[in-house]
This record gives structure tokens, C-alpha cells and sequence, in this order.
């Protein structure tokens, strides 16, 4: 009964306010004349009292109504507001004094009826709209400690099933004050009570005005292009930002409505739909045994999740690292139990003694190599380790692979190996050269998967800059203009599953990446959704380049071509012919100079083999 009495009022707002106004000014001129002239007023001026306040109250309607006074919320009304009403008085009593004395040109309005009417209808309309702020921001004060002030964008099917819950089971997060949404005609109306006071565009005003505390979209079905305009503009303000995730997926899982509602990733700003892949995948790894090194880093540990969803015969983690290798082993056997034949294997892709013996026991059919040292600058100073690790590392796995008669060995590559600047890139892109070299005559099929970042894995920016806000700043970004490409974590390994699958041998797929980010939007951006205002709360401090660092990754060298897939999102570059016998010479001699750990030499065998490779060569002189 009180919902629908208050949807009532919010519905007729106008309507109510104006038929009050013409209760209390009516009554505010009818008084005068009782006060000065008592019972006679009615039998001696009633001609004159009847039209003489038809007009004192047409006067006074439509100075506040050409003024705004019904469109102003007057529970949000501040000084300008209450200045504005007083003007709209003077005007209206103005515009009656000199409506009367041209009128009413026979019997003349007292005076003393001038003054005390003006006096007692603008007081009482002052008074009776700030009693109202009052009552109100004492209420909403009363409210404020059990939920947040919540401005809603949409106002569609979705914001009218959370209204309905929210209404249901009062929630002590949210507390929705009102609502915007960009069509156009429901602007003023309101949707279960609530009203929609503007458009996205006006979101910093009202949440000046109406002292929102956070922001709920209320769209599940926007475009990714739209996300990111709305977000932005929610950025300007200090608000927290939530996001209600689609009402068909909920449904689906059966999941309580309100407990759905999350807060904003920084996945959301990036403004880049989600990649849509085949089912390649499910056919690649069902019923084969399936081996992943480096199983337990944040690619190789999503890979192993998606894997074991895909029902293999046999699931094979190896690691040189045992904890994170325990971790995703612990993780598997309380979602899958027995269901999942999982191993976990500590070694290291150097040993090709241990690597050798483990392809002997398992014989996987499916080989996903993720196991690297990726750190660049950390790579910068240790040269010898990122060559023995990457290359040779990605050399002993796939020569095992190869002589075990393993279907397909998938290498995780990245933007880095095109056109390296650094030792790890450099390292990166002879691993590819490996893979090719060994696809030419081989029955075993040799692909690699090149991406950029990856949002949230170990040694990405995103970790740092959330522990760099938590300990309040500064955010450390090496140049204003640096951009990267980044991708999920799930959506990189969807990738690789995808392309192990459609790869012939030989090739290298890159995902459609869309435009890069510029690592200084993501490092604003995060410090708004954190709620806080860069530069103001969080300085962020540019530290130069590190040893190595391009300002942009390239996806694909200019000699490699492109081709299209079946997926719109996934492209091949074809193959360069390498000559086999002559490149494994020349693997042999860098792998003497990697073991006696000269740095010097290193850095040029490396560059003798991977002509694109651009160096800071003084570095090391």
C-alpha cells in the first residue's frame, strides 16, 4: 500500500505540488482580508475578493511555473533554489499590483492587502518547501547508516526486476535514489517509484545533487564501446561503481538476484567485446593425455582449469615452482575429485633428463609449453638465464614431443618476440623459430600463439598498481605514452586452446587484439574505480623506460603476411623457411655460450639469430 501511494505521488509530482500551491496562496490572501476586515469581508467585497484572488493566484502559478519552480526536486533544493522562489514572489506580486490597479479601476484592492498576501503567500511556500528539505534530509540521514545513496543507469527490464527485489528484501548496500537513462522520453517519468531525473550526461551533476554515494549500471545487455562511455563518466565522480551482470545467466544458475550485483573491473573500461571461439578446443583435448608445463603461473593454471572441463584422459602439470604447482592440484581435486586423472610433476624444462623420462612415462598426445622467465628487465640482467630457460627450456620439450610422437605441441608466445628489443622477446621469438624449424619434418604439429598482456597475471602491471593504491601511491608508470594490448586471462587461453586445434604445423596465430590501452588511462582509470581522484589522491609518477621497453608491442612481423581463420577474431601469419640444419648449428654454439654465462657474447649470438632483434648493445660493453 505505501509502495503504490509512493509511486502515486512520484508519478503526479507536479500536479500535487501545484494544486498545494493554489491551496496555500488562496488561503494566503483570503486571510488578509478576514484579518482586517473580519466576517463582513465576504458579504461587503465578495465580488471583488473572488476576483481578486483568482488573479493573486494565476499571478503567482505562472511566475513559478515560467520559472521552474515544479521541475526544481525540492528534496535536493540548496540556497539558489529558495533565492530563485523569492524572486518568483516578487515577480508574481509585482505582476498582481499592476494587473489590479488597470482591472479593478471601480472598487481598489486595500493596500494593507497588498503587503500582507505577498507577505503570508511567499512565506508559506518558502516554508512549506524547506520544511519538506528538512523532514526529508533527516530522514534520509536516519537511512544513510543502514545503505548507500544508489543512482541507477537504465531503466529497462533489468532496473525494474532489481527495483522489485530491492523493494522485496530491503538491501543495506543500496538505497536507490533515482535514475538516469538515455532515452529520451523517459527523462521525468519514473520506473517503481524511482525517478529518472536525466541522462548519462547529467550522472556528475545529480550525484552532486542528490549526494550519491555509488553508482549501479543497470544494462547487462550494453555494448562494450557504450560500457566504457558510461564508465568514464561515472570516473568523474568519487562514487563507487557497480555493475548488475545479465539477468539470463543468473536465472540459469539460480543464484539470489541482489548477491550477483558486483563492483567494476578494470575488464569493464577496456572497451573491447568479448572473443566468441568455436569449440575447437573440446576436440583437442577429450580423451587425450594432455601435458602443461609451467602449469601452476596464472596461463598455464587456466589453461589446466579449461582443460580438465574438457573430460581428458590424463591431465599432466609440471612446474618448477611447487607451491603454485600444489595450488591449482589442490584447486582441480575439489572441483573434479576423481573424476579428473590429474598428475603434478616438479621439474625443471632445463633437465632434458627428467623431461625425457616424463614423456616416456606419459606419452602425452597434447603438449600446451607455457613453462618461461618473462620479466623483461629481470631478463635484461641475466641474459644467460632467459636463453636457457625459454630456449632451450622450449628446445628439450619439443624435441621430447617430437620423439614421442606427441599430436600437437602449442608454444605460448608473445608480442614481445615481434621485432625484440629485448633479450626476453628475443628469447621468445627463437623459440618460435624452434617450433617452425621442427614443423617442417615433422609428423607431430608444431603451432605457437602469440598475445599481448595479460590483465591480472603474475608480473603484469595491474597487480602492482592495486598494491601500489593500497598503500596510497604513488602509481608508477614508466612513460605518458606507453600502450599496450591487453586480454583476459580466459579469454588468452581460449586462444590457445582454439588456434592448438586449427594449427597445420608451423604456424603462428595472433588474436584481434582491438586498439591498445595507454598504461596511463589504465592507471587513472583504476585509481577512480578505486574511488579515489589521480593526482589529487594518488600521485602517479613516470619512472623512464626499463632496459628493453618499447612504447607499443607489435602483433606481427611485416614479413610473416596474415591470413584469416574461421574465427573472425583469430589470424595466422605464415611461416618463414628456415634452414633446419644450419639454424640447429647455430642453436648448438649459442647454447656453449649461454653455459658459460658470458653476457657479451650472448647478447650478439643472439642477435646473429634473430636478425629483427634490436639491442642496446652498449649495455654490455
Amino acid at each position: 500500500m505505501l509502495t503504490a501511494i509512493t509511486e502515486f505521488a512520484q508519478k503526479f509530482r507536479k500536479q500535487i505540488l501545484v494544486a498545494f500551491d493554489i491551496v496555500v496562496v488562496t488561503f494566503s490572501y483570503i486571510l488578509p482580508w478576514i484579518m482586517i476586515n473580519g466576517r463582513t469581508s465576504f458579504s461587503e467585497h465578495n465580488s471583488l475578493l473572488v476576483a481578486s484572488c483568482f488573479f493573486f493566484v494565476c499571478c503567482y502559478e505562472i511566475v513559478y511555473g515560467l520559472m521552474g519552480m515544479y521541475d526544481s526536486l525540492w528534496r535536493y533544493a540548496e540556497i539558489v533554489e529558495f533565492f530563485r522562489l523569492c524572486l518568483a514572489s516578487g515577480l508574481a506580486v509585482g505582476l498582481f499590483v499592476i494587473g489590479t490597479l488597470l482591472m479593478f479601476t471601480e472598487r481598489r484592492v486595500p493596500t494593507s492587502i497588498y503587503f500582507l498576501s505577498a507577505l503570508f503567500a511567499s512565506s508559506l511556500t518558502l516554508y512549506s518547501r524547506l520544511t519538506y528539505r528538512m523532514y526529508r534530509n533527516t530522514t534520509l540521514s536516519k537511512r544513510k547508516k543502514a545503505s548507500r545513496r544508489t543512482l541507477m543507469i537504465g531503466a529497462g527490464d533489468a532496473a525494474s526486476t532489481l527495483l522489485h527485489e530491492v523493494f522485496k528484501n530491503k538491501s543495506p548496500d543500496m538505497n536507490i535514489i533515482c535514475c538516469v537513462d538515455d532515452a529520451p522520453e523517459k527523462v521525468g517519468r519514473s520506473i517503481m517509484g524511482v525517478r529518472i531525473m536525466g541522462t548519462t550526461e547529467d550522472i556528475p551533476e545529480l550525484v552532486d545533487r542528490c549526494e550519491i554515494e555509488t553508482i549501479l549500471l543497470a544494462i547487462p545487455t550494453v555494448d562494450d564501446a557504450n560500457k566504457k562511455r558510461i564508465l568514464s563518466i561515472c570516473n568523474k565522480t568519487k562514487c563507487n561503481v557497480r555493475i548488475l551482470p545479465d539477468i539470463v545467466k543468473m536465472i540459469k544458475d539460480g543464484k539470489d538476484f541482489l548477491s550477483r550485483v558486483r563492483d567494476v573491473r578494470v575488464e569493464d573500461v577496456l572497451g573491447r567485446d568479448e572473443i566468441e571461439l568455436t569449440d575447437l578446443s573440446s576436440s583437442l583435448t577429450k580423451g587425450k593425455v594432455v601435458l602443461v608445463t609451467g602449469g601452476g603461473g596464472s596461463i598455464g593454471s587456466e589453461l589446466c582449469r579449461q582443460i580438465a572441463s574438457c573430460e581428458p584422459q590424463q591431465l599432466i602439470i609440471l612446474d618448477i615452482y611447487e607451491n603454485s604447482a600444489y595450488s591449482i592440484q589442490q584447486e582441480l581435486r575439489r572441483t573434479y575429485g576423481d573424476k579428473l586423472n590429474l598428475e603434478v610433476c616438479i621439474a625443471s624444462v632445463r633437465d632434458s633428463k627428467k623431461i625425457d623420462a616424463l614423456f616416456q612415462r606419459y606419452h602425452p598426445n597434447v603438449v600446451f609449453h607455457a613453462a618461461a622467465h618473462k620479466h623483461v628487465p629481470l631478463m635484461e640482467d641475466a641474459p644467460e638465464e632467459a636463453v636457457k630457460n625459454n630456449v632451450f627450456g622450449t628446445y628439450n620439450v619439443a624435441l621430447c614431443a617430437e620423439k614421442y610422437g606427441a599430436e600437437r605441441f602449442v608454444l605460448i608466445s608473445t608480442d614481445k618476440a615481434v621485432n625484440p628489443t629485448n633479450v626476453m622477446g628475443a628469447t621468445k621469438r627463437l623459440c618460435e623459430m624452434i617450433v617452425q624449424a621442427l614443423a617442417q619434418k615433422s609428423k607431430t604439429k608444431f603451432v605457437a600463439v602469440r598475445f599481448g598482456n595479460v590483465l591480472g597475471s603474475n608480473g603484469s602491471v595491474l597487480p602492482l598498481f592495486k598494491e601500489q593504491i593500497a598503500s596510497g601511491g604513488p602509481l608508477t608508470v614508466t612513460h605518458p605514452d606507453i600502450v599496450r594490448y591487453f586480454m583476459t586471462i580466459p579469454e588468452a587461453v581460449r586462444l590457445v586452446l582454439e588456434a592448438g586445434a586449427m594449427g597445420d604445423g608451423g604456424d603462428i596465430f595472433v588474436l584481434d587484439m582491438g586498439n591498445p590501452v595507454k598504461i596511463l588511462d589504465l592507471a587513472e582509470n583504476l585509481i577512480k574505480l578505486s574511488g579515489f581522484i589521480p593526482y589529487k589522491d594518488i600521485e602517479i609518477k613516470f619512472t623512464g623506460l626499463r632496459p628493453g621497453e618499447k612504447l607499443y608491442e607489435e602483433l606481427l612481423m611485416d614479413e610473416e603476411g596474415l591470413r584469416k581463420t574461421d574465427n573472425k577474431k583469430i589470424f595466422v601469419g605464415s611461416p618463414l623457411k628456415l634452414n633446419k640444419d644450419t639454424f640447429f648449428d647455430h642453436l648448438a654454439t649459442l647454447k656453449q655460450i649461454a653455459y658459460t654465462n658470458n653476457s657479451d657474447n650472448l647478447v650478439q649470438a643472439l642477435i646473429d639469430l634473430v636478425p629483427t632483434f634490436h639491442h642496446e648493445e652498449h649495455r654490455y660493453q
